[in-house]
């Protein structure tokens, strides 16, 4: 069977859906009866990679340059949904696909539309009307009835979190089957007894906190910062255009900001921390939430999207995205029980691998 995937973000570049599909490719390589390719974007120029025997990695030359690596403008989109649609037409010549699995409905869904091979969309969050406040106006502009159009011709329409199957629901009333992301509990486990850093001796003593994301609004660090106790310290890993503002927030408060970091650090971080908090305006299912717990901290996240359905016992879920209900939730987990729901977090993630999600694809892909 040959496989055509579509994402403009693949790693360095993007972020939880660029992850998502490295981890998918990493899960069908090496598979005798599938061939596997992949067009994306170029860091830079345009390049070719096979990674594996069965796997093909078309990277797309559409302006990208490192410092921009996790903003993706409309310019963006639109020159690799143009590029990307030229060089599938150019493979097309020289192999035949049995099914293109689009990530992200705009761009990738729009340009699979064109291909005449049936299609599959995996909804990841920004692509769904109604949860990005930066789309609102191209929403009223037609891109609502895009979208229909879009999702109306695919085989199936995929979302990682029943929250995000809901909001979708909005714009076009269907189920929506839910193949949740996926953790490496190996790399993101918690520190050995012999490396763990000693718990904090008191609750007067703070929180050691940490967050992994873009440094965007959407996933509140502004509203975080000014949450912080004089005791609480935060240690920010990502990047992003907001980071200015953020450093200047934080002046005088015990806050690290390490920008982009390799996965392996982000794993020590996280081994150090006594929480991790997430508080975005919306989620998919975060792949840093994932991560955090499979290291075993609790988390403190927003009412929203896949955040709260990962939340069972392991943490505090905001009753509302704002500064005094982040201090009121970080002031209860000083009076909790960090260690028990440190395990609970474990515990949860363990229910989640790239390889169930690989597997969930591969029967929808047998299915077209």
């Amino acid at each position: 069977m040959d496989i055509l995937i579509l994402n403009y973000e693949y790693p360095p570049l993007g972020g939880g859906a660029a992850n998502a599909t490295f981890n998918l490719v990493r899960e069908l390589s090496g598979r005798s009866d599938l061939q596997v390719t992949v067009v994306t974007s170029a860091v830079g120029a345009a390049r070719v990679e096979q990674p594996a025997d069965n796997v093909t990695l078309h990277f797309l030359d559409i302006g990208k340059t490192a410092d921009s690596l996790h903003y993706q403008s409309f310019r963006d989109l639109i020159v690799y949904a143009w590029r990307a649609w030229r060089a599938v037409r150019r493979l097309q010549k020289q192999q035949r696909f049995d099914v293109v699995h689009a990530f992200f409905g705009i761009p990738c869904g729009f340009v699979a539309r064109f291909l005449g091979v049936p299609y599959i969309v995996s909804l990841r969050g920004s692509d769904v009307p109604g949860y990005s406040p930066r789309m609102q106006r191209l929403e009223r502009l037609g891109l609502r009835r895009l979208s229909r159009w879009v999702w109306r011709g695919a085989a199936a329409v995929t979302v990682n979190s029943a929250g995000l199957g809901e909001l979708a629901a909005q714009t076009l009333a269907a189920e929506y089957p839910v193949i949740p992301n996926g953790v490496d509990t190996d790399l993101f486990a918690p520190a050995a007894a012999s490396a763990r850093r000693p718990p904090a001796a008191a609750p007067e003593a703070g929180l050691r906190l940490v967050s992994t994301g873009r440094l965007i609004p959407r996933k509140g660090y502004h509203l975080l910062i000014p949450a912080l106790r004089p005791q609480d310290s935060l240690v920010l890993i990502g990047d992003g255009p907001e980071r200015a503002a953020l450093q200047q927030l934080a002046a005088g408060k015990q806050v690290r900001f390490l920008g982009e970091q390799p996965r392996e650090v982000i794993a020590r971080e996280l081994q150090q921390a006594d929480a991790f908090v997430l508080p975005s305006a919306n989620e998919g299912m975060s792949n840093s939430l994932l991560e955090a717990m499979a290291a075993g901290l609790p988390v403190v996240v927003t009412d929203v999207g896949g955040s709260r359905e990962l939340v069972d016992g392991n943490g505090v879920v905001l009753p509302e995205r704002s500064i005094q209900a982040l201090q009121t939730a970080l002031q209860q987990l000083s009076d909790m029980d960090l260690a028990a729901m440190g395990c609970r977090s474990r515990e949860i993630a363990l229910q989640f691998s790239w390889a169930a999600m690989a597997g969930s694809y591969i029967e929808l892909y047998r299915a077209c």
